[in-house]
């Protein structure tokens, strides 16, 4: 039987580069290679496609702070071809050959944002994970929100602001709609990049002049007193929810340091120490979270567990961190899916949403 062909995309144009490559180390190497043949594809800063053939060739690959692609003239293109799409090597224009799936492992702005996805669709090929709208409205805080909001999902109270209006906000009148405890973030970004906890305006201003070199709008949002609870969701038409986690930061909040380079930032506790009624309660909305925004494949849903029980959805990541100390997938090992199987199980899906697709009438008889 012919392997497929699957082009693991990972790199790219984000604040979330280096983390994207440590993700993608781990996805390597669960792929099943008597099913799968690996096309191994890193987009550099500037956005140039190179082809890494047979390995992953990475500087400084076990060092998060300094883990970057190494370089390549082998620098390629993907374009439809009517039954597919080819790589096609810039240099010599010649045809590489075909991939059958793309396995984006881009997180942040040009690949977690519908990008990749749209690439895709107009590529005729089949993608894993969301599709087009969950991925843009799953990076898109502002937007998730109040969809949220609209669909009755609990969430913490927030304000947006875009860099035209940035000069009718202040600390002084947003903290007395939010609190004296404010979080600033980008809209369109992960990883807990650009976002900082303020409490006086001259922080307030320093951390939307922070916010604002990622982004061209900024969430404002109430400081929420709660435990950091996350649960994966898998699937397409019938998703599931795994058992959640808890994310028990050692600092003020989760930083992209926490996350992917102090040893010491965070500790997780997997399974998350809540009860039997409140894990039904955080799946349940995991799963109902993932389905208002039209996501399919995999996302992680982050809530926070109030003192009194109450749980409000923070976000939801539509391609979360797939490293060797990732959420996403040790919360699968815990429910009993292990890791080469959850990267199976995900390219199964991607394959069968697009089979579903393609079935789908593209022209109208006159």
């Amino acid at each position: 039987m012919r392997k497929i062909k699957v082009a693991i995309v990972f790199g790219g144009r984000s604040a979330e580069h280096e983390v994207s490559l440590q993700s993608a180390l781990n996805v390597i190497g669960c792929l099943d290679r008597d099913r799968y043949e690996a096309v191994l594809i890193g987009i550099d800063k500037e956005g140039r496609w190179f082809l890494n053939e047979n390995s992953i060739r990475l500087l400084h690959a076990g060092d998060p702070k300094l883990i970057r692609l190494s370089e390549s003239n082998r620098e390629i293109a993907l374009t439809p071809n009517g039954a597919g799409s080819s790589l096609i090597s810039l240099s010599s224009h010649e045809n590489i050959g075909n991939v059958d799936v793309i396995f984006p492992v881009l997180h942040g702005p040009y690949g977690e944002d519908g990008s990749i996805q749209g690439l895709a669709r107009l590529a005729n090929l089949p993608c894993v994970g969301a599709g087009i709208l969950g991925s843009s409205v799953g990076m898109d805080k502002d937007v998730m929100k109040r969809l949220l909001r609209d669909a009755g999902i609990p969430i913490g109270r927030f304000v947006t602001i875009t860099a035209p209006e940035r000069h009718n906000y202040s600390y002084d009148n947003l903290q007395k709609e939010l609190g004296s405890t404010l979080f600033v973030k980008p809209a369109n970004l992960g990883s807990s990049v650009g976002i900082s906890k303020v409490r006086n305006n001259d922080e307030f201003e320093k951390a939307l002049d922070l916010a604002f070199d990622y982004d061209l709008k900024v969430v404002v949002e109430e400081e929420i007193k709660g435990r950091e609870i996350e649960c994966a969701v898998l699937g397409n038409e019938a998703p599931r929810a795994s058992l959640p986690g808890e994310v028990i930061p050692h600092a003020d909040f989760y930083s992209y340091e926490a996350k992917y380079i102090d040893d010491d930032g965070a500790g997780l506790e997997i399974p998350a120490r809540i009860s039997p009624a409140l894990v039904k309660e955080v799946q349940e909305i995991a799963v109902k979270t993932f389905t208002t925004l039209e996501c399919q494949g995999m996302a992680r849903v982050d809530v926070f567990l109030t003192p009194d029980d109450r749980i409000l959805v923070n976000e939801i990541n539509t391609l979360p961190g797939f490293t060797s100390i990732s959420m996403y997938p040790k919360l699968w090992k815990l429910s009993g899916i292990s890791n080469s199987e959850l990267v199976d199980r995900l390219i199964q899906l991607a394959l069968d949403d697009y089979e579903k697709r393609s079935r789908l009438k593209v022209s109208v008889k006159l």
